[in-house]
C-alpha cells in the first residue's frame, strides 16, 4: 500500500518537471494564442478551426463582385406595360344636370288616321297581311283598302275605331276586337260579299246588333262583351228553308251581352252547336 502511494507521488513529480514541453504541439499553440488574445484588441481576429479569418479579408472568402444589386421581391411581379392613358372625360355643364323623367298624369294622345290608298301600286298585288295591333287609330279612309286584292288578314285590335272601311273581297281573317266599333259604323250587308271570310272577331266593342247577313263560309263569330239585346230569327238560319244548314259555323260567342238567347229558339236550328251566352 505504501509502495503504490510512493509510486504515484513520483509520477506526479516527473509530470510537473516536464511542464509544457510534454503537451502536444497543437495544444501548446492553442494556449499561446489564447494568451496572445489577451494582449491584442478584442475581435480583431477570429479563430476558425485551423485557419484565421480577419474581418478585413471577407472578400477573399465571399466574392461579392457578381452581385450587382440586392434581390428585390418586387421584380417577381408581372410586368405591366402602360403605353398611354385615356384622356380625362370632360362633362359639359349641360351634361352634368340630369332631369328625371316624370310620367304624365293625363297624357294626351293624338289619334292618327290610316290614309288611303296604302303603299305604292306595285305592292298592292302582294300584300296579304296587315297587323296594326295596339295603336291609337281612330278612323280608316273608306277606300284605304280597296286596292289590296290579295289581302287575307286584317288585324286591328286595341285601337279606337268606330267604323269599318270597305273591305277587300279576299279577306279571310278579320280581327277588330277591343275598339269602339258601333253597329252604325258597319255598312249594310258589309260581310255578304266576303265569301272567303272564315273568322270574324268583333268582341269588346259597342255593337247593339249582330251583323247581317253573314257569309256562308264563316266558321267563327265572336261578339262577346258588346251591347246586343236582340236578334232576328233569320240571323243564322233561313226560316223558310229548314233543310238549310251551316255546318261550318261551330263557334258563336254572345256571352257578356244583355241578350237572352232562350227567347229565340228558332234561330239556331241550322247550327251544329248552340251559341255561347245567356239562356235564362
Amino acid at each position: 500500500m505504501r509502495l503504490s502511494t510512493l509510486l504515484l507521488s513520483l509520477l506526479a513529480l516527473v509530470l510537473q518537471e516536464a511542464g509544457p514541453a510534454s503537451l502536444p504541439e497543437k495544444e501548446q499553440r492553442r494556449r499561446e494564442e489564447q494568451s496572445h488574445y489577451g494582449e491584442s484588441e478584442p475581435y480583431s481576429e477570429l479563430y476558425v478551426g485551423s485557419y484565421m479569418v480577419s474581418p478585413d479579408d471577407y472578400s477573399e472568402v465571399i466574392d461579392l463582385s457578381s452581385y450587382e444589386e440586392l434581390a428585390d421581391y418586387g421584380d417577381q411581379l408581372a410586368e405591366v406595360k402602360v403605353t398611354s392613358l385615356a384622356p380625362p372625360t370632360r362633362i359639359s355643364p349641360t351634361q352634368s344636370k340630369v332631369t328625371p323623367r316624370t310620367p304624365l298624369s293625363n297624357p294626351t294622345m293624338t289619334k292618327p288616321t290610316l290614309p288611303g290608298p296604302l303603299g305604292s301600286p306595285a305592292s298592292h298585288a302582294k300584300l296579304k297581311r296587315i297587323d296594326l295591333t295596339s295603336n291609337f287609330i281612330s278612323s280608316i279612309d273608306n277606300d284605304a283598302l280597296r286596292l289590296l286584292p290579295a289581302l287575307q288578314d286584317l288585324i286591328l285590335p286595341e285601337n279606337q275605331l268606330v267604323a269599318l272601311p270597305l273591305l277587300p273581297s279576299g279577306i279571310e281573317f278579320l280581327d277588330v276586337r277591343l275598339n269602339r266599333l258601333r253597329s252604325s259604323g258597319i255598312q249594310p250587308e258589309a260581310f255578304r260579299a266576303l265569301e272567303k271570310l272564315q273568322f270574324l272577331y268583333l268582341a269588346d266593342n259597342q255593337l247593339d246588333s249582330i251583323p247581317w247577313p253573314l257569309p256562308l263560309n264563316l266558321r267563327s263569330l265572336h261578339l262577346q262583351n258588346n251591347m246586343i239585346e236582340t236578334m232576328q230569327t233569320d240571323t243564322f238560319c233561313d226560316p223558310v228553308e229548314h233543310r238549310h244548314t251551316r255546318r261550318q259555323l261551330e263557334d258563336i260567342r254572345l256571352d257578356g251581352n244583355p241578350i237572352n238567347l232562350s227567347l229565340f229558339p228558332s234561330a239556331y236550328f241550322c247550327l251544329p252547336r248552340l251559341p255561347i251566352g245567356r239562356f235564362t
